[in-house]
């Protein structure tokens, strides 16, 4: 979780992978329902009537910006939302409806996480829609998680791991043409004692 928080200067890295792959997932969404017209998608109440000038990425900036959550929290946002398209594939996050997903997910997981987070009013105004459409978009995704917000360590550790995958298929680490670990020996038989120590 360490590598997926960042440097501290900016951006998490969390959130940086999170609006890839969402951006990834929605671009594909999209360019198979103009192929398929759409015929076998559900509309819900997530969908909007036009697609939100603001970019996915400067939304879920905006969202760390001023929502003022843990790392954590996106995390279990993306939790949320994979459980969500696992119970409701008919409806694929798309341009139309994966802000409102995301802003949804995120307000869910810092009320199940954080013991200090913004109510219902502050996190419409930040996601840019009104506190009655944020009030029935949450009871909509619990209804559509099946009240499921429970996230064991083992499940947020996998979930760890494939943003983390995400982030080195982005930006690989470097390779170090030449690695060579010289030792002393009084070196290499410290290492062993706190080994056997530990």
């Amino acid at each position: 979780m360490a590598e997926l928080a960042g440097d501290g200067a900016g951006m998490p890295r969390v959130v940086t992978i999170l609006s890839s792959l969402l951006q990834r997932a929605t671009d594909r969404n999209d360019a198979e329902r103009l192929v398929s017209g759409g015929a076998t998608w559900r509309v819900s109440a997530f969908h909007g009537l036009t697609k939100p000038s603001i970019s996915l990425r400067a939304y879920l900036e905006r969202i760390f910006k001023y929502a003022g959550c843990s790392t954590s929290c996106y995390v279990v946002a993306y939790i949320y939302l994979d459980r969500f398209a696992q119970r409701h594939p008919s409806i694929p996050f798309d341009s139309l409806n994966v802000h409102r997903f995301l802003i949804t997910s995120v307000l869910l997981a810092v009320k199940f996480l954080d013991d200090l987070y913004y109510n219902n009013a502050y996190f419409a105004k930040v996601g840019g829609i009104s506190l009655m459409e944020m009030n029935f978009l949450e009871v909509d995704l619990l209804f559509g998680l099946g009240f499921d917000l429970n996230v064991t360590p083992f499940t947020f550790t996998t979930y760890c791991s494939i943003l983390q995958r995400e982030m080195y298929l982005e930006s690989p680490p470097p390779v170090l043409s030449k690695f060579h670990c010289l030792l002393s020996e009084e070196e290499s038989s410290s290492c062993q004692q706190k080994q056997l120590i530990v």
